[in-house]
């Protein structure tokens, strides 16, 4: 295995680069648009039971269906691939920042408006700071589960460790069909702990002292 590494090193390391940089855009716009729905279910309660049915109904949507649907209009490629990670990571995000914004005291927000902050100024200075690491806890799950999301999408040519994957299974019995496979799945691990510590290391840093656990 140490020898199909090094004879394809190069790329090795653009898949894993392309895999981390595919998830990474993913959370970051899952997270943007969990962050905004959650928002309005705090100001509307009554979509919260929709908000958690969404949640809970959308994990069950298997990956190649989804991919299956998105074909027709986006193609094969990274746009189909971003589209259908995007999809499952605003779930986990989502439901965790209705729980996080929903659980903040009351009586905190009371006393903000009676300081004459605004409910917009409360949202992003009270309740989003002490809801954060709830909120990160839901990031966390929907980077792991982004990882083998991305690794499926390569079956429609989407970028990452996928392909050695896909190639492998595809080639099995065939010289390097293992090796193929294997140094696409110890990757996918390798990225997915990596990018959880640099996760835990962004909680401590914007998580206020007093909230952390």
């Amino acid at each position: 295995m140490w020898e199909f590494i090094e004879d394809r090193r190069v790329q090795i390391l653009t898949n894993a680069w392309n895999h981390a940089y595919l998830v990474i855009l993913a959370i970051l716009f899952a997270t943007v648009i969990a962050i905004a729905l959650a928002m309005i279910v705090t100001r509307l309660p009554k979509l919260e039971p929709a908000a958690n049915a969404v949640s809970a109904v959308g994990l069950t949507i298997p990956s190649f269906a989804l991919i299956g649907l998105l074909l027709p209009f986006t193609g094969l490629g990274a746009p189909t691939a971003l589209l259908a990670v995007t999809f499952y990571a605003v779930l986990p995000i989502l439901r965790n920042a209705v729980v996080g914004l929903a659980g903040v005291d009351p009586n905190l927000v009371e006393s903000a408006r009676g300081m004459g902050m605004s409910e917009l100024a409360s949202m992003f200075r009270i309740r989003l700071p002490l809801a954060w690491p709830v909120i990160l806890a839901g990031i966390r799950i929907s980077m792991q589960m982004s990882m083998g999301i991305a690794a499926i999408a390569a079956y429609v040519l989407g970028p990452g460790l996928g392909v050695g994957i896909f190639i492998g299974l595809a080639q099995i019995g065939g010289k390097n069909a293992v090796n193929e496979a294997l140094v696409g799945t110890l990757g996918i691990v390798l990225i997915a702990l990596v990018l959880d510590v640099l996760l835990l290391a962004l909680g401590r840093v914007t998580t206020s002292k007093g909230i952390r656990v």
